[in-house]
């Protein structure tokens, strides 16, 4: 046994993408920083779908770089596609996705990594947490070498005793090809956290040169290609088709014959498969009733031929997944490069973790992404951001960093895990926000710049381009409610062109943009006092006008819940000795230790009662 001489400040544990988020906002807040993984090759590795963003995940993207993460700069550099979802619906659910190249996305990463001066970067398979009383105080790996350090972030992804499946073939891997941390996840067990089992899988990746691209729907990106970083002015790399096959009765026939084949339907893989990313077998057994399913193919990067199979993921053997490719239109003579797999992993029960991410039991000890039980990069880039802010506040001696519900995705994230836990993979949607009107993507910025900038993580040029842009978004509304369109045929011709009723009388442009048919652009050709703003305050401009009534109806509600969320309780409150409490409610609330009266609402088998008694007591206590 050795110790290394160089003591840290925050160790990271892991090199996927909570550790790469969580190490470089660590360093950029001055504190010396250590990353290790068990392979410095695959840093920031996309093993499963190479893209980032979608739905309720370019949300997180979007927060994640408005407090001065990496993961959108990153997309922007390496990214072979770009798109804007969602774009018949409202702004609150639109969000940018995209297909990115996978070994480029990892170098761009790792060199960010290796060019951030308070971060070190080194290979080693972790085996153990040092504990001194119950605080963590540095790491052990497999070659017996220590790692001092005051606060350890665990990313640990799906290395936990992991175990890949693939029909009735299984064994021991972090990764396809990448031992598992299996002593590691012994020594949480010893140190006392409640350790549980999930799965997930990925699809086969194919060779393109065996693909007949003509016989399938071309899906092109969008012109000009949408970006996900707010300090990304254009993309100007040449974007890269994916494609659209489907599955047909004769794929279905294949997999109904081998479900026996699939680990993920026998049960022999442990633990819960995320319930809205499943199988393909899964998919066909559960719903007998589609006649096809889409199949998006997707390049892996620009300098390879590769295909990614997105929807076709399975844990059947290399054989029955080429025999159920091969029955699709335009794969029938496909060659696999690299097959699907089940893989089943250790997690950690989120609901022993306070708010900051900090363990409850073992004190500068952070958790941040699946081992958390969530799925997707974005989940865990949001985690380790905030893992990595709140180690270096927590060595500080200052308060954690916490974003509530009504401010951030991120806020949601995290507040679901610790309060509710989960028992399948999490992922984000923007269904489980209660105010996602207002935590739009446009505008994570304007919501989580001021923090990022505090932080020291977002530059001053960074925060005042951000203020410029609000106070001309708001001298523009500003403008328009003073200026008025005049009812004359001229404008009333253009008002009937685009579908709306003609004005009587003198209107305020603020009025006829509120219209549903009426774009900003639009008042182009009504508005005597043009001005030529950038689109991205004419976007802003156009939302606040459209949604205001609901916009301000959203923020009462948001009122309310802060008001709940300032109800403090006392982390040593005795919920056992409160008479009248339900034994369910006072189990949950001990166990998960709420720190206000709105967290301890959303606390599943924690009853409206329940909360009215744990009011009058902290009042009445108040008085004592």
């Amino acid at each position: 046994m050795a110790n290394h001489k160089k003591e840290y400040d925050v160790i990271v544990v892991g090199g996927g993408h909570a550790g790469c988020e969580a190490s470089l906002d660590s360093a950029r807040m001055k504190a010396r920083t250590l990353l290790i993984t068990s392979n410095l090759d695959n840093i920031a590795h996309m093993p499963c779908n190479p893209a980032i963003g979608g739905l309720g995940k370019s949300h997180l993207v979007r927060e994640i770089d408005a407090l001065g993460g990496e993961m959108a700069k990153n997309i922007d550099r390496t990214g072979i596609q770009f798109r804007m979802l969602n774009t018949k619906k409202g702004p609150a659910v639109q969000a940018p996705r995209a297909q990115a190249d996978r070994r480029d996305y990892r170098i761009s990463m790792r060199r960010a990594l290796k060019n951030e001066k308070n971060l070190d970067i080194k290979e080693g398979l972790v085996e153990k947490i040092i504990i001194k009383g119950e605080k963590a105080i540095g790491i052990k790996t497999q070659t017996g070498i220590e790692y001092k350090g005051k606060a350890i972030v665990l990313a640990t992804g799906t290395f936990l005793k992991g175990l890949i499946l693939m029909g009735k073939l299984s064994f021991p891997a972090g990764r396809m090809g990448e031992f598992p941390a299996d002593r590691l996840s012994d020594s949480l067990k010893k140190i006392g956290l409640t350790i549980e089992r999930l799965n997930t899988c990925t699809p086969p990746r194919i060779e393109g040169k065996t693909v007949n691209l003509s016989t399938l729907i071309e899906q092109s990106g969008d012109t000009p290609p949408p970006p996900l970083s707010f300090s990304t002015e254009e993309i100007k790399t040449k974007q890269i088709p994916c494609y659209l096959a489907f599955t047909n009765d004769a794929t279905h026939k294949v997999i109904k014959k081998n479900l026996k084949d699939s680990p993920l339907i026998t049960g022999k893989a442990k633990g819960l498969p995320p319930r809205y990313c499943p199988s393909i077998e899964e998919k066909i057994a559960r719903f007998p009733e589609k006649k096809r399913h889409q199949i998006f193919i997707e390049p892996e990067g620009r300098d390879t031929t590769e295909y990614y199979v997105n929807g076709f993921f399975t844990g059947f053997s290399e054989a029955i997944q080429l025999k159920a490719l091969r029955t699709m239109k335009g794969l029938e003579k496909i060659e696999i490069t690299k097959p699907g797999y089940a893989i089943e992993y250790d997690f950690v029960l989120p609901t022993q973790l306070k708010l900051s991410l900090e363990t409850k039991r073992i004190e500068n000890l952070f958790l941040a992404g699946q081992i958390n039980g969530t799925s997707g990069y974005e989940e865990a880039a949001a985690q380790g951001l905030m893992a990595g802010i709140n180690a270096v506040l927590k060595i500080r001696g200052k308060e954690p960093f916490i974003l509530n519900r009504s401010e951030a995705y991120i806020g949601v994230l995290i507040d679901d895990l610790v309060t509710k836990g989960t028992k399948e993979p999490y992922r984000m949607f923007t269904s489980r926000a209660e105010h996602r009107l207002i935590l739009r993507c446009d505008n994570a910025d304007q919501r989580l710049m001021k923090y990022g900038h505090r932080f020291g993580l977002i530059s001053d040029e960074d925060y005042e381009r951000c203020q410029r842009k609000y106070a001309q978004i708001e001298k523009e509304i500003k403008r328009l409610r003073k200026s008025l369109a005049r009812p004359t045929r001229r404008v009333n011709n253009l008002l009937k062109k685009l579908g709306t009723d003609p004005i009587k009388e003198d209107t305020p442009l603020s009025q006829i943009l509120k219209r549903p048919e009426v774009k900003y652009r639009d008042l182009v050709k009504i508005d005597e006092d043009e001005r030529k703003i950038s689109s991205e305050v004419a976007q802003g401009v156009e939302i606040a006008l459209k949604y205001e009534g609901y916009i301000k109806r959203e923020l009462e509600q948001i009122g309310r819940f802060k008001r709940l969320e300032e109800k403090r309780i006392p982390l040593d409150f005795n919920y056992s000795k409160l008479e009248g409490l339900r034994i369910e409610s006072k189990e949950k609330l001990n166990n998960i230790r709420p720190i206000s009266i709105g967290q301890a609402s959303r606390i599943s088998g924690v009853n409206p009662s329940d909360i009215s008694l744990l009011l009058v007591y902290l009042k009445r206590r108040k008085f004592e």
